[in-house]
């Protein structure tokens, strides 16, 4: 099956289309700028041919549309026509507690999204904004959603609930989701194919860092814990997210600098994490560029590359073990003074980090020694929607 998945954002859309059989990106590309003046659309198809195309893009309804036109192109395409595209995957950040898998989209399941809107208020409605988009553009095309919050769904009560007065969860539905979901499932699974072992005997430790951070426990293949909670911006430093902190810190920051909610709204989310104890730069590679002369990089450095320490100890205490640590993500998989950093003084859990295997880049960077496996896995969100959207649109027309 031939899937074009879709990640909507605020004012992009990143897609691929793949070949399910193949595991194959026949196409990728992005759209930049929607609603703004001079957008972009970046293709690459999988032979390399590239082509950028500016234009007036303002809505994902003419961005879904300027995407086809782009495949359908007889010098850069990769489709002779609209029914080429089997089905249409979309990652959808929110699914709340209602979705604990993938679902093939309907006008209820719409619904349902839109009723969820509040729980993730910057992602659900750009989410939506696309299937909106490829049923009006492609009505007869089939649609499945995947979400980010789905592979925590298997957390238990103790690792989910807050310390709040329970009815707040029963009304609000306050609760860890967590997030990055599909790209903890995949590195995960990846590992323990590596490992040559089965995942339901296996305890492992996912650190999917870039911008945007989080780790997961996964314990027999099943997530049991993970650092990001109701929001994304619960656990890890960011590159722009505070990450775990007193709660009654920002009602104090709020009363002396005269803050309204959306104000220390942004405080947290935009202005904190890496960029906001640099004072320089949310983007890693500057941080490290910078943090021999500039000290307050090499405290975002060395706070950053702590608290992931402090989780991996955490959730090897929770799963009663370690078998495997896993990092992924933009910083995770380019960052070898990260990871070294991180691994460092772990030798107790039984992680042994190979210097020359670190800095090469190599997949298994732990020394042959190490009791704990030590992976560098390039993460595949995209394949793994497209395999969800495929096994779920086989199974929806197997039964009609």
């Amino acid at each position: 099956m031939k899937v074009l998945v879709l990640n909507c954002g605020s004012s992009s859309i990143k897609y691929q289309f793949i070949d399910t059989k193949e595991k194959l990106a026949l196409a990728k590309g992005v759209v930049e700028r929607i609603g703004m003046s001079s957008a972009v659309l970046s293709h690459k198809r999988y032979d390399g041919d590239e082509i950028k195309v500016v234009g007036e893009i303002l809505d994902h309804n003419i961005a879904i549309q300027y995407v086809l036109g782009v495949m359908l192109s007889k010098n850069h395409g990769v489709i002779d026509d609209k029914k080429d595209i089997d089905a249409v995957g979309h990652r959808v950040v929110h699914g709340g507690e209602t979705f604990s898998g993938s679902v093939f989209i309907t006008d209820e399941v719409i619904q349902v999204l839109q009723d969820n809107i509040e729980l993730a208020p910057l992602h659900n409605p750009p989410n939506i904004k696309g299937i909106l988009a490829v049923k009006r553009t492609m009505p007869d095309t089939p649609q499945c959603g995947v979400f980010d919050t789905a592979f925590h769904s298997t957390m238990p009560p103790k690792a989910y609930l807050y310390g709040i007065p329970y009815e707040l969860y029963k009304k609000y539905k306050i609760r860890r989701y967590g997030f990055h979901g599909t790209s903890h499932y995949y590195v995960s699974h990846q590992a323990a194919e590596m490992m040559g072992k089965n995942i339901k005997e296996l305890k492992i430790v996912t650190a999917h860092l870039g911008n945007g951070c989080s780790m997961a426990a996964v314990k027999n293949g099943e997530s049991v814990d993970t650092t990001m909670g109701f929001t994304p911006l619960e656990g890890l430093l960011m590159g722009t997210r505070s990450g775990d902190l007193d709660p009654s810190l920002i009602l104090y920051i709020m009363s002396k600098e005269g803050l309204s909610i959306n104000e220390a709204g942004t405080l947290l989310n935009k202005h904190s994490g890496l960029i906001g104890i640099s004072g320089e730069s949310s983007d890693m590679r500057e941080i490290l560029a910078s943090m021999n002369e500039q000290k307050r990089s090499k405290y975002a450095f060395d706070l950053f590359c702590y608290r992931i320490k402090k989780y991996i100890g955490s959730y090897a205490a929770a799963m009663g073990g370690l078998d495997a640590l896993v990092f992924t993500g933009g910083i995770g998989e380019n960052s070898y003074e990260v990871r070294e950093e991180v691994c460092k003084d772990l030798e107790f859990l039984g992680i042994e980090l190979d210097a020359s295997k670190n800095k090469n880049k190599e997949n298994i960077i732990s020394s042959d020694s190490s009791k704990v496996k030590v992976f560098r896995i390039p993460t595949n969100e995209e394949l793994v929607i497209a395999l969800d959207t495929a096994k779920i649109v086989e199974e929806r027309m197997a039964e009609v």
